[in-house]
Parts: structure tokens; C-alpha cells; sequence
């Protein structure tokens, strides 16, 4: 299928198929003879797993980390990208992303018990 119809697929842009490309998270497609990507259900499959990182509040420098096993993410159903153990698809960079989330959800949890206690005059 042309990019077109790859990123509708995929529910992206065009736009974001070439970025993924350009940043090494997706290969470069199979060209025709004009020139034009096609792509397949393995790519679309592929596009769907980094949208579903990126929405879970990964980076693309995140993903950039195991770009070379992001295809193994577009199996049915992926592996685990959590544990601890060897192996596993991103896992540090999962445990990475988990300790600096809880390390901001820390801070603003002390924001709020700051701001409630000078609302209510505990300052």
C-alpha cells in the first residue's frame, strides 16, 4: 500500500511515516519503480506499536534506544516491554521512563499538599 494509505491504516499522517523513517524508527520502505514507498501490514503494524509507546509517554529518543527491535512490538500480541529480565523489548528504557514518571508524579503530589496548605493557611 502507498503511504497514503499506510498512515491511514495506521491512524497517522503521511507526515509522521517519513518522520518515523528519517528518525530510524521505521526502515525505509520497499520503493516502486517511480519512486513511490509502499508499505505492508507488517510496517502498519509496526507504525500502530510506536504511536501506542509514544501515547504511553515515551520519546522518540526513548524508542530510538531499541529501534532494531521495534518490529518484534507488531507481533499479535507483542512481548512484554516491562520486565526486569534479558531480553526484553525496551525494558530499560521502560524502568527509566517509570522512575522519572514517578519522580514528577512525587513533585506535583508536594505542589499540591504545598498549594492546599497555604490555601487553608497552614503555611
Amino acid at each position: 500500500m502507498r503511504i497514503g494509505e499506510a498512515a491511514a491504516a495506521a491512524g497517522t499522517t503521511p507526515r509522521a511515516l517519513r518522520f518515523y523513517e528519517q528518525r530510524g524508527l521505521l526502515s525505509p520502505p520497499v520503493r516502486t519503480a517511480s519512486g513511490q514507498r509502499e508499505y505492508g501490514s507488517g510496517e502498519v503494524a509496526q507504525v500502530r506499536a510506536i504511536r501506542e509507546l509514544l501515547a504511553l509517554g515515551l520519546t522518540i529518543e526513548d524508542l530510538r534506544g531499541f529501534a532494531d527491535r521495534l518490529p518484534l512490538l507488531a507481533q499479535d500480541p507483542p512481548p512484554p516491554c516491562t520486565s526486569s529480565g534479558s531480553g526484553v523489548v525496551g525494558s530499560a528504557v521502560v524502568t527509566r521512563r517509570l522512575a522519572a514518571l514517578d519522580a514528577e508524579i512525587g513533585r506535583l503530589t508536594e505542589l499540591r499538599e504545598n498549594l492546599a496548605r497555604r490555601t487553608r493557611g497552614d503555611a
